[in-house]
């Protein structure tokens, strides 16, 4: 699975809410401060998770599924295992008329889920994180001292 960087960057620029699926109450799980992040930055998160349904987190009601969630979304970001992804993939087509993308964490894939969607003109992405996608192609990696182009081991 390769991506171009202005497919990424034409994706994160598009793209203004996020369903979280499998976000996390605890600020030190990747899934929290992901959503964090990407909140931070502009985008609508909506956080899905159906053991937190009800409660608020980064200022929004979790959603106990994806067909809780009133109005479309851009992109369905998933923190599941992949063997999860095949009915989230169904849920999100169901509901989502409008979708654009279909987004795998990093460690997540399934083909046949992908190949479902792109049969509808979803765009898919396994395997990334846009957090970190959107650090890098929005130069702020840089700033936490990564991409400096210098590699050292001098103190």
């Amino acid at each position: 699975m390769t991506y171009s960087d202005a497919q990424l960057k034409e994706i994160l620029t598009r793209t203004r809410r996020i369903a979280v699926v499998g976000v996390s109450m605890n600020p030190v799980r990747p899934s929290y401060y992901v959503a964090r992040y990407l909140s931070l930055k502009g985008f609508q998160v909506v956080p899905v998770n159906p053991r937190h349904a009800g409660e608020v987190l980064l200022g929004q009601r979790v959603q106990g599924a994806l067909s809780d969630i009133e109005g479309d979304v851009d992109m369905v970001d998933i923190f599941r295992r992949s063997d999860a992804v095949p009915p989230i993939v169904d849920e999100a087509l169901a509901h989502f008329p409008k979708l654009q993308t279909i987004w795998m964490q990093i460690g997540v894939e399934h083909a046949d889920a992908a190949a479902q969607a792109e049969a509808r003109d979803v765009t898919v992405i396994q395997n990334r994180c846009p957090k970190i996608e959107y650090q890098r192609l929005f130069g702020e990696l840089r700033m936490g001292g990564f991409a400096t182009g210098i590699v050292s081991s001098r103190l």
